[in-house]
């Protein structure tokens, strides 16, 4: 996709400028120099640039062009095109070319190309800017396709990078974990559950519950709080589908009765 044009000017016949591209010819293919033939050798082109450079560091975009009168006052916003003559080339001042440039920031739309023709000549998809010195001027404008903002680095100070899920030497060999000195001087008949060991936690340690009254009564005084539980009988699978087994033997015969027929 072609960029946006930066800059409009006037360049000698016999010059160049860097950077810049010279309109040598219009849409017809004839020549297209400004100023021949008025008691000039040379003549002057027009010339484009769309580059970003100490002219314009900015980054501005050629918005609008216009041609104005040589009595018509200057619109607030625009300035008349650059020059890049040699000191025998003068410009005829009955007509002014005058652009204007907005930051690429705010610009929606902007001129991308700039043409030219005869005057009786039409370029489609183009817009006529005016007629100067024997040429119809066009130019193209578009929509401004902006580019996205990249995100800003984020700042990570040391003690977020101390809080990475992933290990900076993970591909170096596990070290043998350092038990603490504490745990290592656990005596062998020193119990792991005693509530009392801060190493020693049982998975029950601070649940919350109560027995059914009706089993206090056996729990209380006995030495193994288990045995409440003897007569309890674990039923099997087959136990419970016997128990609970329902054959649908009323809904089976509803579903198969005959609807009452209407006479």
């Amino acid at each position: 996709m072609s960029a946006p044009l930066t800059g409009l000017a006037w360049v000698s016949a016999n010059a160049s400028a860097a950077g810049w591209t010279t309109i040598t010819s219009t849409v017809e293919g004839t020549s297209a120099n400004f100023g021949k033939g008025f008691a000039q050798k040379s003549g002057y082109y027009l010339c484009y640039t769309s580059s970003i450079s100490n002219v314009n560091p900015i980054g501005e975009v050629l918005y609008d062009v216009v041609i104005l009168s040589e009595k018509s006052p200057l619109p607030p916003g625009y300035t008349y095109v650059k020059e890049f003559l040699d000191p025998k080339t003068s410009i005829s001042k009955k007509k002014r070319l005058c652009v204007k440039l907005i930051p690429l920031g705010t610009a929606e739309t902007a001129i991308f190309d700039i043409m030219l023709s005869s005057k009786s000549k039409v370029v489609p998809n183009y817009l006529r800017i005016g007629e100067m010195s024997g040429f119809a001027l066009w130019c193209r404008k578009e929509p401004v396709v902006k580019p996205k903002p990249l995100p800003k680095p984020r700042n990570v100070n040391l003690e977020m990078k101390q809080l990475s899920l992933e290990s900076e030497n993970a591909d170096l060999p596990s070290e043998k974990p350092t038990i603490p000195k504490r745990q290592a001087t656990l005596k062998r008949h020193e119990s792991i559950y005693e509530s009392s060991n801060v190493y020693g936690i049982s998975a029950m340690d601070g649940v919350p519950f109560t027995l059914h009254p009706k089993f206090e009564s056996s729990v209380t005084g006995s030495t193994n709080a288990f045995s409440v539980f003897k007569n309890f009988h674990i039923k099997s699978l087959a136990d419970i589908e016997k128990e609970y087994d329902y054959g649908f033997v009323v809904e089976r015969t509803a579903a198969a009765r005959l609807p009452p027929s209407i006479s």
